[in-house]
């Protein structure tokens, strides 16, 4: 191989071999839903990270399949980021879905206190301050 073909493979797989993750708020977000019981676990971070050592594996078992493919073409280099690409797209999925998780019960608990609010079942007073304790309850940070 030519030393120029080289060079563009890696400045490429270097571009494109990792993917995103999470930045440190949703890090920290994400570790506070897990402290608290809350975490939605749609893929292991380990495993991603253990697929990485395999042609594509970490980028194929995060969702990445564009990565997959380039991290597929430059095995066995790609094991130097392919099982980052695999921990990381993990924890995104993981973040995401978490995301979703919470933002359902939290949604479903307003609702029925709505409810109970318009069935004058509580009074105003009770009313926020009973939203105020869900929007702590679900609340990240």
């Amino acid at each position: 191989m030519s030393p120029r073909i080289l060079l563009a493979a890696i400045v490429i797989s270097l571009g494109t071999g990792c993917a995103t993750g999470l930045n440190s708020a949703q890090k920290a977000e994400l570790d506070h839903y897990e402290a608290r019981g809350l975490a939605v676990v749609e893929k292991n971070p380990g495993t991603g990270a253990a697929l990485g050592l395999l042609p594509g594996g970490g980028s194929f078992y995060g969702r990445e399949y564009g990565f997959g493919v380039v991290n597929l073409l430059f095995w066995p280099l790609s094991i130097l980021w392919d099982p980052i690409s695999g921990y990381d797209a993990s924890r995104a999925i993981n973040y995401q879905a978490t995301k979703a998780h919470v933002d359902k019960l939290k949604e479903k608990e307003i609702q029925a206190l709505d409810d109970q609010l318009g069935a004058k079942q509580i009074d105003l007073a009770q009313y926020t301050l009973e939203k105020r304790k869900i929007e702590k309850k679900f609340d990240a940070l």
